[in-house]
């Protein structure tokens, strides 16, 4: 396993459906641990790279409906 940790700018306020969005983004393939900051306008991203790519982990962020951008 290679964990892999990111930084992702939230592209719109944290409100109760991001953060169920985020919440249930930890049930994804290869996600280890999603975080909010305490700035309340970044996540942190732990993710296993032997599984993801960061491609296919930002896609997955995406799809989820998490909007991020990478920092």
């Amino acid at each position: 396993m290679t964990k892999v940790q990111l930084r992702y700018e939230l592209l719109r306020p944290l409100d109760d459906t991001l953060l169920k969005r985020i919440s249930d983004a930890h049930g994804i393939y290869g996600f280890q641990r999603i975080q909010v900051e305490p700035s309340m306008d970044k996540i942190l991203v732990e993710y296993d790279a032997s599984r993801l790519s960061r491609l296919g982990m930002e896609a997955k962020l995406h799809g989820a409906g998490i909007p991020v951008k990478a920092l």
